[in-house]
């Protein structure tokens, strides 16, 4: 297998992509990348990939356009240096949340990341837990939509257990992934009742729907930024009479006050996964971080191998 198959990691997080590549049992291929005196990236590869089908791992995350179009370049020298095939690796899809026109003259961000990345040259795209499941009909390439749901299953029944424990949604638009959740495991299922107002991240919670009194509760979402909204309704779940309160999300951004309002809240743990590079210094003792890797190298072996994916997706 290791024969055609080439890991490209970017600089967005090397520590995944080291992971990734000692599941496979394949190194990661020699390249170059550096910027010149004012900001330009240049990449060089210097494994020989003519032929050879290569998997670029690369979250678009912080900071976001440098990761970006890091990525792109190192697509372009791919091309240019004959690759059979080309898999973008996007464990965190960054401008994933601009993915509708629902203010006037404002862009739709998530489709034009996707048409840059099949212009330069991508035949797939592998990715966890879009913002919107709508985001994969961005794309004219086969996009392998995964999801972090087993690995937090694993971690809920080895770890908190199933006996009186409640999955709450943060929002209505989260209903339908916190369900899923709560069938899994067996859990109940609640739901915050929340109203926006003024800047993004400011919200009004106005009630809980679900029976959370004496429960254990994980607050599940797909992406922490600012812990605004998480840290808001771990509050309202324990004014509501919650016993022990946990934070679930896939992708931790955590970015601005999200640090200090997590430290400060009622959260019990926050367990989230790798798709980000969160650094040690920025590991909160509460924080647990769950990783990726082991679901993204056997996604890239089936793709290789030209098996199934589709048990992954669940």
């Amino acid at each position: 297998m290791k024969n055609n198959l080439v890991l490209i990691a970017g600089n967005s997080h090397p520590e995944l992509a080291k992971k990734i590549s000692a599941k496979l049992g394949c190194p990661l291929a020699d390249v170059k990348i550096q910027k010149f005196s004012d900001d330009e990236t240049f990449c060089r590869i210097y494994t020989n990939i003519r032929k050879r089908d290569v998997y670029i791992i690369q979250s678009t995350s912080r900071p976001v356009n440098d990761n970006l179009m890091e990525m792109l370049i190192i697509m372009d020298a791919c091309k240019r240096a004959s690759c059979r095939s080309m898999t973008a690796v996007i464990p965190y899809y960054g401008y994933s949340r601009t993915d509708k026109k629902d203010q006037p003259r404002v862009p739709i961000t998530a489709k034009l990341v996707a048409d840059l990345l099949t212009v330069a040259g991508a035949d797939r795209v592998v990715t966890i837990d879009l913002h919107a499941e709508a985001i994969q009909g961005f794309f004219d390439i086969p996009v392998d939509h995964l999801y972090a749901m087993p690995i937090f299953i694993k971690y809920l029944k080895e770890n908190l257990g199933t006996k009186n424990l409640v999955i709450v949604s943060p929002d209505a638009g989260g209903v339908a992934r916190a369900r899923a959740h709560a069938k899994r495991v067996g859990a109940d299922l609640a739901i915050i009742d929340k109203r926006r107002k003024g800047n993004d991240d400011q919200t009004e919670i106005l009630n809980v729907i679900g029976e959370v009194e004496g429960k254990n509760c994980v607050l599940l979402d797909d992406i922490i930024d600012t812990a605004g909204s998480i840290t808001k309704a771990a509050k309202v779940l324990k004014q509501q009479g919650a016993d022990k309160v946990y934070g679930m999300a896939v992708h931790a951004v955590l970015s601005g006050p999200a640090m200090e309002r997590l430290q400060k809240s009622p959260l019990q743990e926050v367990i989230v996964t790798d798709t980000i590079p969160l650094p040690k210094e920025r590991r909160l003792k509460k924080i647990k971080v769950l990783t990726v890797s082991e679901l993204l190298a056997e996604t890239i072996k089936r793709v290789y191998l030209g098996e199934s994916v589709s048990s992954l997706f669940i």
